[in-house]
């Protein structure tokens, strides 16, 4: 049987840098003193979102970001989660994805996707209806660009003829990709294309994906044979006692909600069904995994092994965390996990 996953649990880290209610500027630091500590840490890798027009997202350009984490680390691999394809040209988009990795010397994992919330497109002049052709024509020329060469394609959003390519990234043929999906169809595409997984809800929920991912692997004797991670997305807070740490994961919480809603308040759109609207619902969904050291790290392996998943992803800073908690988080899952 082909080895689909690695056999060892690896650790990330995701990040909407949503706002903390600082200034931004303060908050880009406090990111920045946090990206030192996962690649000191051992993290593998450092995955940013990208939002537009929001609170939920002060990192509108993930790449610009990830090139100061690329200056501050050494070995923590990085990329956005996902890189909005609608929302640029894809000539534009596999430049600075050259540059990054080149920056890097070879650290960029390339999540892409089409997003979630189509009035944040809309700002952009992007219709719902024409978003899924973009994105699906954007994927090509990329992948295509990825082979070096001259570019060239016709398509209804796109047109390119005899590109020269002058760039090229370091990663041979191409940075390790991503997507984020909840949906085991989706699992499917992935597992036939080679990307990694990342995966938020109850374990229960993610289990079909994970399995679907698994069932596609094996059917598919062209796929390769790599490794390929799922991850699992948990916000996580870690205290010396259980009081002192749903006292502060309730305040960020409460913060990262506003944030999250803050489009769809803004223009009437019912929030997701499956987003948890109170700190309890988050806890009981398992979004939130909160408490002391030896009882999160129980629930985080179990939770685990439920959802079939070999990647943890932690966003250890959200909401209105301090620097010092999500320090703290970070050092107790190297002790308690990674160690």
């Amino acid at each position: 049987m082909r080895n689909d996953f690695p056999s060892k649990l690896t650790c990330g880290i995701f990040d909407h840098l949503d706002e903390d209610g600082r200034d931004i500027a303060g908050q880009y630091a406090d990111r920045l003193i946090l990206a030192e500590a996962y690649d000191r840490l051992g993290f593998y890798g450092y995955h940013v979102a990208e939002h537009h027009c929001t609170p939920h997202g002060r990192g509108p350009s993930p790449n610009l970001f990830l090139s100061s984490v690329a200056q501050r680390t050494r070995r923590l691999r990085f990329g956005p989660l996902v890189m909005l394809l609608n929302l640029y040209h894809p000539l534009r988009a596999f430049e600075e994805i050259c540059m990054l990795d080149q920056l890097s010397g070879g650290r960029l994992e390339l999540g892409i996707g089409r997003g979630s919330l189509p009035v944040e497109w809309g700002y952009f002049g992007i219709s719902a209806d024409a978003a899924p052709g973009r994105y699906e024509e954007a994927s090509e020329i990329l992948i295509e660009a990825m082979k070096g060469g001259s570019l060239s394609y016709q398509g209804d959003h796109f047109e390119l003829s005899d590109v020269p390519l002058t760039l090229g990234p370091h990663q041979r043929p191409w940075p390790p990709t991503w997507i984020a999906t909840n949906r085991p169809e989706s699992a499917g595409w992935a597992a036939s294309n080679g990307a990694n997984l990342a995966c938020v809800g109850p374990s229960s929920t993610v289990r079909k994906v994970t399995d679907a991912f698994r069932a596609h692997r094996e059917r598919d004797r062209d796929a390769d044979d790599h490794a390929r991670f799922v991850g699992l997305l948990r916000m996580i807070v870690i205290a010396r006692s259980e009081t002192d740490a749903h006292s502060l994961a309730a305040s960020a919480y409460e913060r990262w909600l506003k944030n999250f809603k803050f489009l769809y308040d803004l223009n009437a759109i019912p929030t997701p069904p499956s987003l948890p609207l109170t700190f309890d619902a988050a806890i009981a969904s398992e979004l939130c995994v909160v408490g002391t050291p030896a009882s999160v790290r129980k629930a985080l392996l179990n939770q685990l092994e439920e959802a079939g998943a070999n990647y943890l992803l932690c966003q250890l800073a959200f909401g209105n965390l301090p620097l010092d908690a999500s320090l703290y988080a970070a050092a107790t899952i190297q002790s308690e996990v990674i160690g």
